[in-house]
């Protein structure tokens, strides 16, 4: 097969792969909600080109494209930032086509050209091309108008590959997260050099909007740039894919003689101790849960510096927000895949009846005792007298009960084993998931609506009072509500075992 045939091929299986998923029937109508949401981003994005069309309508001082190229760094950097809600990590499934007679460089550039060409890549063109009807197209004309959706449209694509490589850098080793800092720092630097004055911010502005000028003026720059930026990051991403999936097919087990904790504290709790223990060591012995822990760890770390030593969310709205996620982003990074580490050895927990619910009340204990971090880290708030002490209980109450409550539902859905260690090889890969990413999202955004609600009818305190009692209501019945779950799976083991081992 010639490599055009092959790359169209591979492109046909994945299609297929994604039909006959495990989890296909409920994916779809996760999609479905998926799509209703971004039906929402898209008004959004609409409401903003109304905007700065006004904007650019009533500027003197420069033209509608110079508007929009002089933000295009913050455009970019929010569509970078949001691809770590939306697109999850980037997955080459090479296992599968490891021993068959195809190159695997023809499987990497499959599934990176395929990460160039989806929907998420065009999503800015609702913003994009009502501002250009608007503002560009009866001033500028038709061709510099097409020329600025182009420029802008290569921006995009380039921006995809940027986040490719910086997520596969940073599964490589959190020390990574220096790589955007320096990258946007650097591209700060008219702000930085000026000390973040209104003078620096004008510099920062006209340097970009310098861009849109070339457009206008019918330069070809503008495109040649972004197209070589395009290019050059499609091969460093092509080249790191490339390096991860041969370490990973050509790494050897190395055992190492080592002294290792017995934690024999948990003894005293039976089996649900020894459980417990099973959750602390799979942190502490394997790779892809060990990084999934440690990042959650920074981010609240970072967030909660953040919020104590500036102003930035000390709106109601935001101040909610951001409790709400400081308590509930360990939960939505591993409570989301619950027992789809387990996936890889759950013939041996079906061996004794109710090895899964002790199993499930450990995870319960320990992603509860978790919340003492974020807890502690959010204190400095309350000494500084921007949060209440009663604000803070009633969120991490809240979160050990109803939001908990709501993740460990995925219990009994779940049925796709996630490797321990690999992130790059994989028989079936977690990338299309999307009923976990409405999980998610349900898990951030319910509660805010919840909260959102009762403060506008009732005052903070009372709103807290209630929002304690809800879970400590949900915490008291945790028993009840684990047995629940627990005779679901029962009902179900017999389907979650197949694509557990399906999917290994």
């Amino acid at each position: 097969m010639k490599r055009l045939e092959i790359i169209r091929e591979l492109r046909r299986h994945r299609k297929l792969a994604e039909k006959r998923a495990i989890d296909y029937e409920r994916n779809k109508t996760a999609k479905y909600v998926l799509m209703f949401l971004g039906g929402f981003v898209i008004v959004y994005l609409i409401f903003f080109a109304v905007i700065f069309s006004l904007v650019a309508n009533e500027s003197t001082s420069e033209t509608a494209i110079e508007l929009m190229m002089g933000i295009s760094p913050y455009i970019l950097l929010v569509d970078f930032l949001f691809r770590f809600v939306a697109q999850q990590t980037p997955s080459q499934i090479v296992k599968p086509y490891v021993l068959l007679p195809i190159p695997k460089s023809t499987c990497i550039d499959t599934f990176v050209g395929t990460s160039l060409f989806t929907w998420g890549n065009a999503i800015w063109f609702a913003m994009l091309i009502p501002y250009a009807i608007m503002s560009v197209l009866f001033v500028e004309g038709f061709w510099p108008t097409v020329g600025f959706l182009l420029c802008f449209y290569l921006l995009i694509l380039a921006n995809s590959q940027w986040y490719s490589i910086v997520r596969t850098l940073i599964n490589n080793s959190l020390v990574y997260w220096l790589v955007p800092i320096v990258v946007y720092a650097i591209v700060a630097l008219p702000v930085l050099l000026k000390g973040g004055s209104e003078k620096g911010f004008e510099n920062f502005f006209d340097l970009y909007a310098g861009i849109g000028t070339k457009i206008s003026d019918g330069s070809a720059l503008p495109y040649l740039g972004a197209l070589v930026l395009l290019v050059v990051l499609v091969a460093i991403n092509r080249r790191l894919q490339m390096a991860n999936v041969m370490r990973e097919i050509s790494k050897t087990e190395q055992t190492k003689l080592h002294s290792v904790s017995q934690f024999a504290y948990f003894d005293r709790f039976g089996e649900v101790g020894q459980y417990l223990k099973l959750e602390i060591k799979s942190i502490l012995r394997n790779k892809n849960p060990r990084k999934g822990f440690v990042m959650a760890t920074a981010i609240v770390l970072m967030f909660s510096l953040i919020i104590a030593l500036t102003d930035v969310y000390d709106g109601q709205f935001m101040t909610n927000f951001w409790c709400v996620y400081n308590f509930v982003i360990y939960g939505s990074m591993q409570l989301t895949r619950v027992m789809c580490n387990e996936g890889n050895y759950i013939d041996c927990l079906m061996v004794r009846r109710e090895n899964i619910l002790k199993l499930l009340r450990a995870k319960y204990i320990f992603n509860t005792a978790i919340l003492v971090l974020p807890f502690v880290l959010m204190l400095p708030t309350v000494f500084a007298g921007k949060w209440s002490i009663l604000m803070l209980v009633a969120y991490a109450v809240f979160t050990a009960g109803f939001q908990y409550f709501i993740l460990f539902q995925m219990a009994v859905y779940n049925k796709q084993t996630v490797p321990l260690n690999t992130k790059f090889i994989s028989k079936s890969g977690m990338e299309n998931n999307y009923y976990q990413v409405v999980v998610q999202m349900l898990a951030f955004f319910l509660p805010i609506v919840l909260i959102s609600v009762l403060q506008l009818f009732l005052s903070d305190t009372v709103a807290y009072l209630i929002i304690l009692l809800i879970g400590v209501v949900f915490v008291v019945t945790q028993p009840l509500w684990m047995r629940n779950i627990y005779n679901r799976m029962m009902q179900r083991k017999y389907v979650l075992m197949e694509g557990f081992r399906s999917s290994r």
